[in-house]
Parts: structure tokens; sequence; C-alpha cells
């Protein structure tokens, strides 16, 4: 007999602003910050919670093993079911997907997942030297492997492969920013121009200072419960509709050539001569959105989805991200931003809030930072939230989270819809 999971609700969530902070914050009041404004938001108390998922990339950027467990103890949770997620830059979303597992299973009615980074405990060189160490580090880490260089050949191919231009990147950077100066939350928002970004100094060519995300401080957490517990604490929930992840080669140069895993609203014709993934793109990303997509009954995802949260620490990641979510075919992500359709107002709005561009990358809080948004937006409640209604998308109905570790080592994607 088949196992039929229970429904799972999202009924509140709460964050703190992304920033770089001191070196003496302390992780664990971030996290209360984001819980208070949680439980306060959906009249919550901390003993309706059954138990936890912490979310944190690295012990290196704590300085402190098991700080999951020491943020379990601060907030009250000590004494119930309680465990760790680590997945690089995926952290956030795979313990967002855990989250709902433990409900889902009827392990749990009520699940708090929270996520958070204190990355200004080292420079931006160290910070930078211990995400390297996210890559196989007996192969690529000793031959140089920072991720800018990484993502610098990975957009490197997908020019020469579809003709992308460092004019279509600079557009998600100029997007991101300025959606993000009307987030209060954001760290990075910034009225730029297309000029700005291509002058902006270069990291590794095409990607430049303004094509990439900032390392930041912060905290994110979300409340998840059953169809039976949602109904004492929210009169408007969010339902989780399906998720999905899947994963790949830790070495770009293991990834075997083949073709193109096709999405629901995809045929064998639209790829004929195409081989996949090469480096131009990421194949568990697509896996990852094809099980989401076929476990919610979605068939055209460019009709179906409202608006998306996509992983963005680079410009070119966006527009990966468009094609592996099926938003547009391979090699018309370019266009996808220069048309306009990712705009607030567009066909698909992409991170209205910012982004990781321009709202932060506090890793392990990042994929439960998207959560919320997305539930406030499906809430209808953006202007409630940030103080103004400028970034909230017309009546949504369905939208989309996408966290991504690595150069594709772990995808998950996630639907969430309004009820």
């Amino acid at each position: 007999m088949a196992f039929e999971p229970r429904k799972v609700y999202m009924v509140s969530g709460g964050m703190t602003k992304f920033r770089k902070s001191n070196f003496n914050e302390d992780f664990r009041l971030n996290v209360k910050k984001s819980l208070d404004y949680a439980l306060k938001d959906a009249s919550i108390g901390i003993r309706d919670i059954d138990g936890s998922v912490s979310a944190y990339f690295s012990d290196h950027l704590q300085g402190q093993l098991i700080a999951g467990a020491m943020s379990n103890d601060f907030i009250g949770l000590a004494g119930k079911p309680s465990k760790r997620i680590e997945g690089g830059g995926a952290t956030g979303g795979l313990a967002f997907q855990t989250a709902y597992e433990e409900i889902a299973s009827g392990n749990m009615d009520t699940c708090l997942v929270y996520g958070f980074e204190n990355m200004s405990h080292v420079g931006t060189w160290r910070g930078n030297d211990i995400i390297a160490l996210g890559s196989d580090a007996n192969f690529d880490y000793p031959l140089g492997g920072f991720y800018t260089a990484y993502y610098a050949l990975m957009a490197t191919r997908h020019m020469h492969e579809f003709g992308t231009t460092e004019e279509q990147m600079a557009r998600i950077s100029v997007k991101n920013h300025r959606n993000a100066m009307h987030n209060p939350y954001a760290q990075a928002p910034m009225d730029i121009t297309v000029e700005d970004v291509l002058n902006s100094p270069v990291v590794s060519t095409p990607l430049k200072m303004l094509d990439i995300c900032l390392m930041s401080d912060g905290a994110a957490c979300a409340i998840l419960a059953s169809e039976d517990a949602v109904k004492s604490f929210s009169s408007k929930p969010v339902l989780i509709r399906s998720i999905g992840s899947s994963s790949d080669t830790m070495r770009l140069a293991d990834r075997p050539f083949g073709d193109v895993p096709l999405l629901p609203n995809e045929n064998s014709q639209m790829y004929k001569g195409l081989k996949y993934p090469g480096v131009h793109s990421f194949r568990a990303g697509r896996l990852a959105a094809k099980m989401a997509y076929e476990r919610a009954g979605i068939k055209n995802p460019e009709k179906e989805i409202d608006f998306a949260e996509l992983y963005d620490a680079y410009t070119s990641a966006e527009i990966q991200a468009y094609e592996d979510m099926g938003f547009c075919p391979y090699g018309q992500g370019g266009k996808f931003i220069e048309d306009g359709r990712s705009m607030l107002g567009g066909d698909i709005p992409v991170n209205m809030e910012g982004g990781l561009q321009a709202s932060g990358h506090a890793i392990g809080a990042t994929g439960i930072m998207q959560a919320v948004y997305a539930f406030w937006q499906l809430q209808g409640s953006i202007q409630k939230h940030m103080g103004n209604g400028k970034l909230q998308v017309k009546n949504p109905s369905r939208g989309l989270i996408h966290s991504h570790a690595g150069t594709g080592a772990y995808e998950a994607v996630t639907i969430m819809e309004g009820v």
C-alpha cells in the first residue's frame, strides 16, 4: 500500500536584516529575533512547536561546533527533536524541505526550521577560502578553486554556446539591486545601471564585482504545520504543494554529456544536437524542478508559476536557472531578462526582493529567507511586512523557490501555493 504524505502548510516566517555585522554578534540572538517575529505574527507560542531543523553552512564561519544545538537551547526548544542540515549554498532550502518531510511523514504536527550564518567572523579572502572547501578538496581546491572562477568558467561557456552577453548578465544585477530598494531587510539596495555593472572591477572574466553577491550575516525562520494543526495558528496559511531535489558530481570535469532531461513543457526536438549538461547548465537543478513539477501536476511552468525566488549568487546563475526551471528554453535565458520577462510585472517576476545579489547571502538562512518572501507574496502581505507594497506580485497563486549548492552538487526546488 503506497504511503500518502500529509499536507503541509507554512503558517509564519521571520528574518533579520542581512548585513555585515561586527565580529561579536551572536548567531543565537539572530535566530531568536527572526523567531520572535514569526511567533508574534501568527500568535504561536514556543510550546506549540514539536521540534526543529537548523541550517548553517560552516562550523568555521560560526567558530562553534554543534551551533544548531546551541541555538535550539537558546530559543527554548531543548528536550524536543532537532537536527542540523548542511548542503552548501542549498543548506536553507534543503532544511526547509526536511521540515516539510517531518510533518508530511506524521513525525510532527508543527516544525520550526531556522537558518543562520555569521560570515563577518572572517575576512573576505578567508570566507572565500572556506566556501571553496565546498569543492573537491583533493582535486579542485588545490588548483585555486575559488567559486567565482568556477562560475566565470560556466558563464563563459554559456556565452560561447548560446550567445549570452555581459550586458544581459548585468541586467540581472540592475533588476535585483533596484528591487531591493523597497526591501528594508536587504543588505545592498542600489539604483544602478547596466554601465555601472560593466564598469565595476573585474573579479574573474566575465564576472565583475556587481555580478557577485555579498557575504552576509543574518537569520531566517519558517513555521510549518499539518492540516489539522494549521487551523489553530493561521487564517491565511500557504500550502507547500511539492518538493523536488537532486544532486550531481562534485567535479565539473566528471559530468557526462547526454540528452537534456525534458521538463513537461518541452520535447526532444527543442534540443536536437545539444549535449547536456556540459558546464553551461545544472542538471541537478533541472531534475529537481522536474520532480517538483510532476508532484504538483504542473504541465507548463512558463504559464503556471506566478513568481520565483531563484539562486543568484552570480548574475550568470540566475540566467542559467531560468532555463533549468523551464521558464524558457536553453539558450534563451539572456533574452528572458532582456525582454523584461523576469521583472516585477513581467511574465514570471524573479527575485522581487533583491535575491542573493542584493538581499544578501547568509548561507544557512538564504533558502529559508526565500521561503519567507514567497510566503508573504502568496499571503498578499508584502505591504504589512515591508512597510510598502511596491514588491507585491499581483494576485499570485503559485510560487517557486530554488536552492543551489556548489556548482550544482545539490539542488532543491519547492512549489508553494496560496489557499
